[in-house]
């Protein structure tokens, strides 16, 4: 048995329990409830941080905050907690958002099932006992019938391999994995590599500290206003009749944000009114003008083309200097094709004096030296250098728990040419593995909280129902598995998307295969799909009786 602070009592015996899941972020704290509270099983949480989160635990970079509005980007499963928790600001920033998931964990009374410091370093399908043996860094072994993934899309940090790095006699950061003590960079010569949503965030509030700022770009990113206020307390939704009435509006938009006003289609309207509806959306501020000008948006390219160059005029009105406006503006992308991005004050501060952007698409980065870095036309130097270079999307996570299914098959050799599973929540070959907003479900373009406790919700029932049918072990089909990539495949071909190398492809990984990873029918088509395959007695499951 684990105690209080997740320690063990040695390496003997594993641990029993019905089932592990991992991370304890806004996924992991609601499966626990739903397996612990609702089910009555013994369900344990592991989590490498030393404190519940997930994302807002370990995203504490200056700047950190959440570009979906606070009432949208918050749990639906309980009125009463949705009636005891006030927002502050209409997009939360991340010690607030953290502090709300501390509440939860209590509310819930969820710490006294979670294991944290520790990580999982391996789990292992065992064919005989349809079991999975799970072990951690700490030493402890785990015997559960399910795994339940709940690290997160965006949980495994980047850093490119850039020559040198280890002999930078300064310190060095990732946004992802921030200090919880901060960093004071008064006085210091910073260096950021990357202008993707981290760095856009961070930016302005790093350049308001150091005593210069060095950026780092290879590709420009379109950014569009957060425009973040304090909480309108009219617009809290904290009555039960409110609350149901959101979320239906949530269940029924593409990305599961409503915008009542999107319009289905931009072809045959005039450049005026266009324009004059992209202003619109650009003063709501938000994803405002991503998902809800027009429907079409990602998919006629005219129209695209039309949004961007609205998109570049703004920069060069925000921007003093016509050389960095351009540098700053994005050329033969899509606009939205990548992950979008709002921003506050972050073109603004390239105006001022103590802020200097860099190509390095034109001159590329050499090697960081002990004393800075050096790009093929100049050398910087740096006392603190900040990579927000990104994540090993989708993948990082899972590939680092070492996870092997039947017949010892690694995850890593099944997805050797791209990861492979059904609906986003299953994989052939590793029974009783379920991942929460995995790859090929709506995940990352879809509200997170929404789909995760979709997908919660989902794998609870069908635990549920395997409990009752005395089951062994739920796993889907080669077959099904090779129909929904082709079906997630299909669909985002009808959009601009693919068009764009972005880590919606694995694009930002050298070597990774390019394999498009996001169902982009929307939340609700993807949950009635969920829905029917369970009405059809789990079509597509292969489920094996004790």
């Amino acid at each position: 048995m684990s105690s209080e602070n997740g320690q063990t009592a040695g390496r003997g015996a594993a641990d029993h329990v019905d089932a592990v899941i991992v991370g304890a972020g806004f996924a992991g704290l609601y499966m626990l409830h739903r397996l612990r509270d609702k089910l009555g099983l013994k369900a344990e949480v592991i989590e490498a941080a030393t404190g519940v989160g997930g994302t807002w635990f370990w995203n504490r970079y200056p700047g950190a905050r959440c570009d979906i509005q606070s009432v949208h980007y918050s749990y639906a499963f309980s009125e009463e907690l949705q009636q005891e928790w006030t927002w502050s600001e209409k997009y939360a920033a991340q010690p607030e958002i953290l502090s709300y998931l501390n509440f939860v964990a209590d509310r819930f009374d969820l710490r006294r099932s979670i294991s944290l410091g520790t990580r999982v370093t391996a789990a292992t399908f065992d064919e005989a006992s349809n079991s999975w043996d799970v072990e951690t860094d700490r030493g402890r072994r785990l015997r559960a019938r399910y795994v339940i993934s709940a690290v997160g899309c965006l949980s495994a940090g980047h850093v490119p391999s850039f020559p040198g790095v280890e002999a930078f006699a300064g310190k060095t950061y990732h946004t992802g994995r921030w200090p919880v003590e901060g960093v004071d960079f008064t006085g210091q010569r910073v260096g950021i590599i990357g202008t993707g949503s981290t760095a856009i965030q961070t930016i302005p509030f790093i350049a308001q500290q150091a005593s210069h700022l060095t950026v780092f770009q290879r590709s420009a990113t379109y950014a569009t206003p957060l425009g973040n206020t304090p909480s309108d307390p009219a617009e809290g939704g904290d009555g039960p009749g409110e609350a149901a009435t959101r979320l239906a509006m949530e269940w029924e938009s593409w990305a599961g944000v409503p915008f009542p006003r999107i319009r289905p289609s931009g072809k045959g309207v005039s450049a005026e009114e266009r324009t004059a509806w992209f202003e619109e959306c650009w003063a709501q501020g938000g994803f405002a003008l991503w998902g809800g000008s027009y429907a079409d948006l990602l998919f006629d390219p005219e129209l695209n083309e039309a949004a961007a160059e609205f998109i570049r005029a703004k920069i060069k009105q925000k921007v003093r200097d016509p050389a960095v406006a351009e540098l700053l503006t994005p050329r033969g992308i899509p606009y939205g094709t990548k992950r979008p991005v709002c921003e506050t004050g972050f073109y603004e501060t390239f105006n001022r004096d103590n802020v200097t952007l860099v190509d390095i698409k034109a001159a590329p980065i050499v090697e960081i030296t002990a004393t800075g870095l050096r790009t093929a036309a100049a050398t910087h130097e740096l006392d603190s250098l900040i990579f927000a270079t990104g994540f090993d999307a989708f993948t990082g996570a899972l590939f680092a728990m070492n996870i092997r299914g039947r017949g010892g098959k690694r995850l890593q050799d099944h997805w050797g040419e791209g990861p492979r599973n059904y609906l986003g929540l299953s994989i052939h070959g590793f029974p009783n593995l379920f991942t929460i907003t995995g790859p090929f479900s709506p995940s990352v373009l879809f509200n997170m909280p929404r789909g995760i406790e979709q997908h919660c919700d989902w794998i609870a029932d069908s635990i549920a129902a395997m409990e009752r049918q005395n089951l062994a072990s739920m796993e889907a089909t080669a077959e099904a598995e090779a129909a929904w990539m082709a079906e997630v495949k299909a669909i985002a071909d009808m959009t601009l998307f693919p068009t764009t190398d972005s880590w919606y492809l694995g694009a930002n990984i050298p070597g990774k295969p390019r394999v498009f990873m996001v169902f982009l029918a929307g939340g609700k088509r993807y949950k009635e799909i969920c829905d029917e395959v369970v009405a059809d007695n789990y079509r597509g499951f292969a489920l094996s009786p004790a």
